[in-house]
């Protein structure tokens, strides 16, 4: 481990995991955390806690890591990993909540990144993970998969916001420590790494919270969840193929809507 993102989601991530690449590092950002580390960080994140013998196992023979849930370990990464540096990301406190908020709603009017939770074994152990990354982050509840309105408390967010981003630059050592803001582009980054400046502009990711549609085509945990989510969607077909003719079958003249229909007054009214 040799870079640890501390700044929050929404602070410049993404362009992170892009320019961080491009220098050369294998980085793990949230999908990956999920992908590859979901049990150990299931298992951080519940009662019973974890260790820093996790941290050391789960990142051994990874260079970076960004967004959540890492940054808010950046202390105890630090510790497995004392010769890493820290780089906290920030931005605006009004800019990012915006940002955060643009995000929720791209993420709210998927409907097909909703459904495929609730369709794919993968999908919904995505949905625990991050409903306890959540919890974890801010200490709210996210209820389901079709849940955010957590976005909704702008207090509690920003206040977590604001506490984490002071809290990092009170605590971590100066010498370990770069205060960054993407807009700034390859220099400070690249001296703070001792890396050559590259050739080429420095890259801009999510605009717009656009990000979800990307990761849907080429990260293999949502290739695996669509796959699920497909064969899931046409067994409940057939299945409702299969009630429906037997259905008619040994009640002839019957539509099963209204047996349904039936059944569900008997049940809610």
């Amino acid at each position: 481990m040799k870079v640890i993102l501390a700044g929050y989601s929404k602070t410049g991530t993404k362009t992170m995991v892009v320019a961080l690449t491009e220098l050369g590092y294998n980085v793990y950002d949230y999908m990956d955390h999920f992908w590859y580390h979901g049990d150990k960080w299931a298992k951080i994140l519940s009662p019973s806690g974890g260790s820093i013998e996790d941290f050391k196992e789960m990142y051994h023979s990874v260079d970076a890591v960004t967004d959540a849930p890492p940054y808010k370990f950046w202390e105890e990464i630090l510790q497995a990993y004392p010769d890493a540096k820290v780089i906290l990301t920030s931005r605006d406190e009004d800019s990012w909540y915006e940002s955060a908020c643009k995000q929720t709603k791209a993420l709210s009017s998927h409907l097909i990144y909703q459904l495929m939770q609730v369709l794919s074994p993968t999908g919904w152990r995505l949905f625990k993970h991050h409903r306890r990354v959540i919890m974890a982050l801010v200490g709210i509840e996210v209820r389901h998969p079709f849940d955010f309105s957590h976005a909704d408390n702008r207090m509690v967010l920003t206040k977590a916001y604001r506490h984490h981003t002071q809290y990092c630059k009170q605590n971590c050592p100066p010498d370990k420590l770069l205060v960054y803001d993407v807009r700034q582009g390859w220099e400070p980054l690249c001296e703070f790494l001792g890396k050559e400046i590259p050739d080429k502009p420095f890259p801009r990711e999510n605009i717009g919270g656009n990000v979800s549609d990307k990761l849907m085509a080429t990260h293999p945990a949502f290739i695996r969840i669509q796959r699920e989510a497909a064969t899931t969607s046409v067994l409940l077909c057939l299945t409702l193929c299969l009630v429906t003719y037997k259905y008619h079958k040994f009640h002839p003249g019957k539509l099963l809507l209204d047996k349904l229909s039936s059944l569900f007054q008997r049940w809610f009214c």
